[in-house]
């Protein structure tokens, strides 16, 4: 039979192939050389580093024919003769490792599928690739399943695991590496532990390709379909889909260039835009919205990192393109958090974004990164933080989005037209949006672009911005300057029963054997990396699970650990968290009971975890009240409130946030004896003030004089907590102090003392995360040791009176600060005793201080 050219349609690119060719491909046999189909897929960290899944393609085939040096954002077929074999590699779009399917855009989970069908009759081998030596959470197990299930169940019958290397690395190197995870190695086993090594920096050794392909031939050998088999049907499909969405983009193009010569028309007949444009920018947080501010403003003017940096709104000006511009950049929000989420001080900041440039913005800029699918609960989060203004915003805005580098190849049209969240989006602002590539900051016609869109929407408007409310920005200043008010009267409180509790209790000492303490807080609150940092270890599984992936989070019961710290052993128990959106089950109160027999004969200290990056709410203050209801009104004692999350602060102090947060923190604050810490994201490190930790737990300790609180009961009964008491004397003692601190608490204001303000800042490289799921570069190195060396030290030392304090809940004070405090105590003029004390006749001051010497442990 003659050989009749045939053209076959892979992915975007026409192939000329003969039909001898064509039989080979279905058949996957050759009568010159045998053929391999490779189809490689992978996700990539949110550092941005690259997952050398290109250059591993690259390496396979021989020849650089995939893209390096820029995101894969299509499928790709490239085909090559290696090593005596016809080799078909086909580079797929990468995902975002920490993030569930739902987060992966629409238009790469299409291009992933029909990768399998750019190299009929379907691929012998799909290689996973894995950057050798990076972390593998259990966060990335759980992603990269979801991915893999876009092919259907058989996948990982057919997958190595393809380790990239940037240098030499051994058996011995890989197997230590593969053991420090133990998501990866769940990972391995589904693949029958099949699993290479390529060096991608040495591309003249042949022989780690040759190795690849014969162990890629060995899998084939032992399966009897020989490859994976696709559904022709499917391919069809996808195909069809393809095109009419490409179709539906070059129609919403053509619409949009017919409206803005419409819009240009107005501004030739006459109408002129004004010189001076003020630009309002919001949008959820790691939306790259104040790198975008940046490239307006084509200077530095709104810090950035790869975190939280914008607690307060900030205003910059500019020339730019011979137009004066003042631009406005407001904190963002977690892209699936509802209104009712987000803590309060960050609702006011977003609601006085528009008061900063009165009397109202030309322009609404909804930042959007393309990074990320805009789904269901990116949505809603929109459109709930958007209610935050008057309905008329949205004839005054423009989608921006950002990330344009994601795109690749494809057109910010397609991906618009793949999913319905966007259609939704840019239709609602009036099909005016714009793409920024910020990584293209010299390429000044997109800024010049935007500007001119922004006139042009002006020109089409009614009302030439959109209006502020003067009366509201009343109240929002009057808002502010009340909690201003409430955040000293929160900071003299606390300074001031630290004073008076450092007198009482001068010059006694506890003999400390162990210390054990319980986590208690919501779901993704940081209990987790708080135990982790009281101990110095990844103990506890401080993996921040997305709120995609908690409902399948399994931790039902209560975790211990412990470790011994010179000579004194330190246990830490976590009781599982709530969701915030529903009641308490029973077997859940049931495991917070179950925490204190766990570290019998009872806890010293009850650590009530709340994130700062999230609201406060009524109902979660009758939550830790209900889970903490069946020990009594006296377990309060033994409590201590951590905040979570401090970066989130910035340069704001705590007790800001607990007084705009409102009534239901501040009564738990109190309800806690003012007791509270403020602690960052990362178990370890500067961030994470583990001394001032030590120093308000043992001060705790201290204030109730050794005790514990037990749970008691009948043998064979269940054990139902109570508070026992063995000498009343000290009863008595403990509620006079508890009223004399309830009195200095309702004392009328006095010059406040310096307030410590948050300086850490997120430097890190990944979603914050709720739990800090990534053990930190600094405890990596130097930092964890010194630390723990250094409590230990302190613990051995006898733990003296100097270091009680109330518990006041910045970050941290200097040594100097701390040491003219205690200095200044002798020179303070303290308020009569009667005041405290009505029963003075009855007891003597000094019965008030400590007993040295005479200290028994007993329960309380």
């Amino acid at each position: 039979m003659p050989y009749i050219p045939l053209q076959v349609k892979l992915g975007e690119v026409y192939h000329v192939m003969t039909y001898k060719d064509y039989c080979v491909s279905l058949t996957g046999q050759s009568p010159h050389s045998p053929e391999l189909r490779i189809v490689l897929v992978g996700g990539r960290e949110l550092t941005g580093s690259p997952s050398n899944k290109s250059a591993a393609g690259n390496i396979i085939l021989g020849k650089s024919v995939f893209e390096t040096h820029r995101r894969t954002a299509q499928s790709v077929v490239r085909q090559q003769q290696v090593h005596g074999r016809h080799v078909t590699v086909v580079d797929t779009p990468g995902w975002w490792w920490h993030y569930p399917r739902d987060n992966t855009p629409q238009l790469d989970q299409i291009e992933i599928k029909n990768s399998v069908h750019m190299c009929p009759p379907g691929p012998h081998a799909f290689l996973l690739v894995i950057p050798a030596g990076s972390m593998f959470l259990e966060i990335f197990t759980r992603s990269l399943e979801e991915h893999m299930h876009l092919f259907h169940k058989g996948v990982f019958d057919h997958t190595i695991v393809l380790f990239t290397a940037e240098g030499p690395l051994s058996d011995n190197e890989l197997e230590y590496e593969i053991s420090r995870w133990p998501a990866l190695q769940r990972i391995l086993k589904q693949c029958g532990n099949r699993k290479h090594v390529l060096n991608i920096d040495d591309r003249q050794d042949s022989t780690q390709v040759q190795m690849l392909l014969k162990k890629i031939e060995a899998m084939v050998s032992r399966k009897a379909g020989g490859h994976y088999s696709i559904d022709s049907a499917d391919g069809k499909s996808l195909r069809e889909k393809i095109e009419a969405m490409v179709d539906r983009a070059s129609q919403r193009f053509a619409e949009v260039q017919t409206k803005r010569r419409e819009l240009k028309a107005l501004i030739e007949g006459g109408k002129t835009p004004p010189k001076h444009l003020r630009i309002v920018m919001v949008g959820a947080q790691w939306s790259a919205k104040s790198s975008a501010g940046n490239n307006i403003l084509r200077k530095g003017a709104f810090a950035v990192d790869h975190r939280r940096t914008t607690e307060f709104c900030e205003i910059s000006h500019s020339m730019v393109a011979d137009r004066q511009l003042t631009v406005v950049d407001s904190p963002g929000w977690y892209y699936n958090s509802t209104l009712q989420d987000i803590c309060e001080m960050d609702k006011i900041e977003i609601e006085n974004s528009m008061h900063l440039c009165p009397p109202g913005p030309h322009a609404v800029l909804l930042v959007v990164g393309l990074a990320s699918a805009f789904n269901a609960s990116y949505r809603r989060a929109v459109q709930e933080h958007m209610s935050l203004f008057k309905d008329e915003v949205w004839k005054h805005t423009i989608v921006l989005f950002t990330r344009g580098d994601w795109l690749g190849v494809k057109t910010v049209e397609e991906r618009i037209e793949s999913e319905e969240g966007l259609q939704w989006l840019v239709e609602k602002c009036g099909n005016m949006y714009h793409v920024l590539d910020n990584t293209k900051r010299s390429d000044e016609t997109q800024v010049t672009e935007l500007l001119e869109k922004i006139e042009e929407m002006w020109a089409g408007n009614k009302d030439p911005h959109y209006e502020v409310d003067l009366g509201r920005t009343e109240q929002m200043e009057a808002r502010k300057e009340a909690g201003h008010k409430t955040a000293k009267r929160i900071r003299q409180t606390t300074k001031r029963q630290e004073r008076i509790l450092r007198e009482l209790f001068r010059g006694e000492k506890q003999s400390i054997t162990d210390m054990r303490v319980v986590t208690v807080g919501r779901k993704d609150s940081g209990k987790s990396m708080v135990g982790n940092g009281i101990l110095f270890e990844e103990l506890f599984d401080s993996t921040w699970l997305k709120k995609e992936f908690q409902d399948q989070q399994e931790t039902t019961t209560c975790v211990k650990h412990e470790r011994n710290m010179s000579g004194r052993n330190v246990s830490v128990v976590e009781a599982p968290g709530w969701f915030t959106d529903s009641t308490i089950p029973d077997w859940l109160k049931g495991e917070v009971l179950r925490s204190v027999s766990m570290c019998a004969p009872g806890p010293h200290v009850f650590l009530l975890a709340v994130p700062i990056s999230k609201a406060f709410t009524e109902n979660s203050y009758q939550a830790v009240v209900e889970v903490l209801m069946p020990f009594g009104e006296r377990v309060w004692r033994h409590c201590m409130v951590i905040f979570t999350w401090a970066d989130w602060l910035n340069h704001r102090s705590v007790e800001e946030h607990i007084a705009a947060q409102g009534k239901a923190l501040q009564r738990l604050v109190e309800k806690c004896g003012y007791r509270y810490q403020a602690v960052s994201g990362s178990s370890f490190g500067d961030g994470f003030p583990i001394m001032d930790l030590y120093h308000k737990m043992i001060a705790m300790i201290t204030r109730n004089k050794g005790r514990y609180f037990a749970a008691e009961g009948k043998k064979g009964e269940k054990k139902k907590p109570t508070l026992t008491w063995q000498e009343e004397w000290d009863s008595r003692e403990q509620e006079l102090i508890d009223r004399m601190l309830k009195a200095v608490a309702q004392e009328t204001e006095e010059p406040p003392l310096p307030s410590v303000k948050m300086t850490a800042s997120f430097d890190g490289a990944f979603i914050p995360s709720m739990s800090g799921d990534v053990p930190s570069e600094v405890g990596s190195t130097f930092w964890r040791p010194r630390a723990h060396a250094k409590v230990s030290e302190w613990l051995s030392s006898g733990v003296g009176n100097s270091d009680v304090t109330s518990g006041v809940g910045s970050m941290t004070a200097s040594a100097s600060y701390v040491g003219k405090l205690d200095e200044s105590l002798h020179n303070i003029q303290h308020p009569p005793m009667t005041t405290f004390f009505p029963e003075k006749d009855k007891m003597k001051l000094d019965t008030l201080h400590g007993r040295v010497g005479t200290q028994r442990r007993h329960s309380f």
